[in-house]
């Protein structure tokens, strides 16, 4: 075995060489569920929190963030749920930092992989579902 062969990969890279990989995945997949799995679902599908409950869930408004970050509309994404639009500006920064880094553009580093990114990922979960419902039960808005 070569010398590179056997020196384990960094997080950075396997998570690199990962996110190379789950990108065609990523857009033959939203392609699929936008225009063959979305038409065959029925439109009274109601999150279990919702029928339950009457509160917004958590993931509350996941799968229409999705949906609008597949036809691209961004700011509508955002607004369903936040969280999707954060993990896709993560992704796009971490692989640009690092496609740019391995192109050997002078003063790029790639972005290392912190524990803030997912403390950020909670932080922004919790502050969604808290808001959605400070909005529906304080001043009757519904999202």
């Amino acid at each position: 075995m070569r010398e590179k062969e056997k020196k384990l990969l960094s997080t950075e890279e396997y998570l690199y060489r990962t996110g190379w990989v789950l990108l065609p995945i990523g857009i033959i997949g939203a392609f699929l569920i936008t225009n063959w799995l979305v038409p065959l679902l029925p439109e009274s599908s109601e999150c279990l929190f919702w029928k339950f409950w009457g509160i917004y869930c958590p993931g509350c408004g996941g799968t229409r963030s999705l949906l609008a970050l597949f036809r691209g509309d961004f700011l509508q994404s955002a607004w369903y749920h936040p969280l999707v639009m954060y993990v896709v500006l993560m992704y796009a920064w971490f692989m640009l930092s690092h496609t740019l880094e391995k192109l050997r553009v002078p003063l790029i580093k790639g972005m290392k992989f912190e524990v803030w990114i997912m403390y950020g990922m909670v932080v922004v979960l919790v502050l969604n579902c808290i808001l959605k419902n400070v909005l529906k039960f304080g001043f009757g808005i519904l999202m």
